[in-house]
């Protein structure tokens, strides 16, 4: 019997998604996609705009995205091109939590700069007011977007002491609040925000979300987190932000444009930059790529796809 052949990227995957590749397809590893594919295996490097879908050989009729979201695809072409996209949900969630967590730790504690003093020999001793931060117990921590990922925040937050309040666009269930206290606006999280924690996902709705002028409605001070999308925050408006003192740090894993990243982060010494590690443990990413094969497998052995992209 005949593997499904299928287009996956050339780029490393943990040793267990290539073996299962090597396993169950007929793969093409790299370069154009050549006529025959029935699949895509792709990741947010690689843009389905709608040129590149129209080129597409019509042999193929799913794509498969090795991730989460789905901001590099652009679902009405390929609705109208007829392809199946899915993406890999649920998998994801914990790693997520702990980078949001290890940013919120790192910009509150000015862990940026004090490693470039110990790398760069320029640590003389200690001294009793040197890189003074912020404790985190005790502060108001505010979650925008309630879901798998700000839940497993919210419990990681709660041990460390610090208070949780969120906005959602529905209140959850008294169970998984565990006690975080509902806001249904934005304007009234902010305000009450001494750290505030980005898990919406990249909608037109949610585009420069964190613009100038929400920025100024948080505690003068506050610290800024984000492990969603990069397009959720105005680059301009936090770099002006982050200048005043309005805002006093940012732990930040994702960007507009990445990697090709505003450059006026990288030398920013209260911003702790990371590139796009939320799910970046062997765990997470495995599990990922095993996902993405699940869906391949279901749609080209003519079953309905497990994790379908329904916008």
């Amino acid at each position: 019997m005949s593997r499904p052949r299928i287009h996956v990227p050339d780029l490393p995957m943990p040793d267990a998604v290539l073996a299962r590749i090597a396993a169950e397809f007929d793969a093409v590893r790299g370069g154009p996609v050549p006529d025959g594919v029935a699949g895509l295996l792709i990741t947010p490097r690689d843009k389905l705009t709608p040129e590149a879908i129209a080129a597409l050989p019509a042999s193929v009729t799913v794509v498969a995205t090795f991730s989460v979201g789905y901001d590099h695809i652009n679902i009405p072409a390929a609705k109208a091109r007829g392809l199946i996209v899915t993406n890999t949900p649920d998998v994801l969630t914990e790693a997520t939590a702990d980078i949001a967590l290890l940013l919120i730790l790192a910009a509150s504690r000015r862990a940026r700069e004090g490693e470039a003093m110990v790398r760069e020999d320029t640590w003389v001793g200690w001294n009793p007011m040197q890189l003074i931060g912020w404790q985190i117990t005790g502060k108001r921590l505010g979650i925008v977007g309630m879901g798998r990922i700000g839940q497993a925040l919210a419990q990681r937050a709660r041990a460390c002491g610090m208070q949780v309040h969120y906005h959602n666009r529905t209140r959850l269930a008294p169970a998984e609040e565990a006690g975080a206290i509902y806001h249904a606006t934005l304007e009234s999280l902010l305000p009450i925000s001494d750290v505030l924690s980005l898990h919406a996902p990249a909608t037109t709705a949610t585009d420069r979300l964190m613009n100038a002028d929400r920025l100024a409605q948080l505690p003068h001070g506050a610290i800024l987190v984000n492990t969603a999308r990069g397009t959720l925050v105005d680059d301009d408006a936090l770099i002006a932000a982050l200048g005043t003192g309005q805002i006093a740090a940012a732990g930040l894993d994702v960007f507009t444009g990445e990697p090709a990243i505003d450059p006026r982060y990288r030398s920013l010494p209260n911003v702790f930059p990371l590139p796009h590690l939320g799910s970046a443990t062997i765990e997470t990413r495995t599990a990922m790529g095993m996902r993405a094969l699940d869906n391949l497998a279901a749609v080209l052995a003519g079953k309905a796809p497990l994790h379908p992209v329904t916008a």
